[in-house]
């Protein structure tokens, strides 16, 4: 009789059964979100969104919500990962991030919508598709967001997710029109294109007219892969531009600069995205940006 009790308080009543062959009773799909096709008269193509919706957002609610935009958003991109992650950070026990809208822009050419125009031969013969960061940027701003907003519950409030050439364009955008968005975490990003370009260009969107409160972390993992040797051109160029982005005489910016030696290029999205959700959950005076 004690190992009888003993079986039920650790393991329930099932411990009682005896075994017998599994069978399944049912089967059903196992939705994450919902994929949606947007054409698009700037991009003269029709782009695919990944979609994630919180539990917390029912059809039959008035509530409103966070949007997150992800680049490299397909489902064997990126999609999977942030959805996990921002699921997991909004739970009510862990509480850094509200339930939020995960829009997941799937590719069509990376290389021509997140580089923009650069004038060396090097650079042209390494990505000849280059070139066409403006229009995506254009994109972004008077189709993809109008669009969401439309057909969501949205809040306003807006972060953009890019690693390595996502992250390349999401420090342009920053850089030139920072009102996209309220939040941006940019991963690995691919300064060193066009010679450094970025790190030179003035920052015409923060400037001491620009007030609105803006957060951004910049995370880096040990590019060069190589224990002992000097910092690869990414570690150094990430550093480089938060250091630029915290001289901006923007105001209520806020910049966390991460330094993921453990991660390397490969490996740095997953962990650098959660440290963001963490870090830019403490209020700003908790890590001294």
């Amino acid at each position: 009789m004690r190992l009888t009790f003993l079986s039920l308080l650790l393991f329930g009543p099932m411990a009682l059964a005896q075994p017998g062959p599994a069978r399944v009773t049912a089967s059903q799909a196992l939705i994450l979100g919902r994929m949606e096709q947007l054409h698009s008269t700037i991009l003269h193509d029709t782009r695919t969104l990944n979609i994630y919706l919180p539990p917390e957002y029912s059809e039959a609610d008035t509530a409103r919500f966070p949007v997150v935009y992800l680049l490299d958003g397909a489902l064997d991109e990126d999609f999977i990962h942030i959805v996990g992650l921002y699921q997991f950070s909004s739970f009510p026990w862990v509480n850094r991030v509200k339930p939020s809208i995960i829009v997941g822009l799937a590719n069509s050419n990376r290389k021509q919508d997140f580089v923009f125009p650069a004038p060396r031969t090097t650079d042209q013969k390494l990505i000849p598709q280059a070139g066409g960061s403006e229009a995506f940027i254009a994109f972004i701003e008077k189709e993809l967001q109008p669009y969401i907003k439309k057909q969501y519950r949205t809040n306003g409030s807006k972060t953009l997710i890019g690693e390595s050439l996502g992250g390349l364009l999401a420090a342009e955008i920053l850089l030139d029109k920072p009102a996209l968005f309220q939040r941006y975490i940019i991963v690995s990003p691919s300064l060193w294109w066009g010679n450094g370009a970025l790190l030179r260009r003035s920052a015409v969107g923060l400037d001491s007219s620009f007030s609105a409160p803006t957060e951004v972390y910049v995370g880096v993992g040990n590019e060069g892969l190589t224990p002992g040797e000097p910092p690869h051109v990414q570690e150094v160029d990430a550093r480089l531009f938060a250091e630029k982005l915290q001289a901006t005489k923007a105001k209520h910016l806020r910049v966390i600069f991460d330094y993921l030696p453990e991660e390397t290029h490969a490996t740095l999205g997953h962990q650098a995205v959660l440290n963001a959700l963490r870090l830019l959950a403490k209020p700003a005076c908790a890590d001294g940006q």
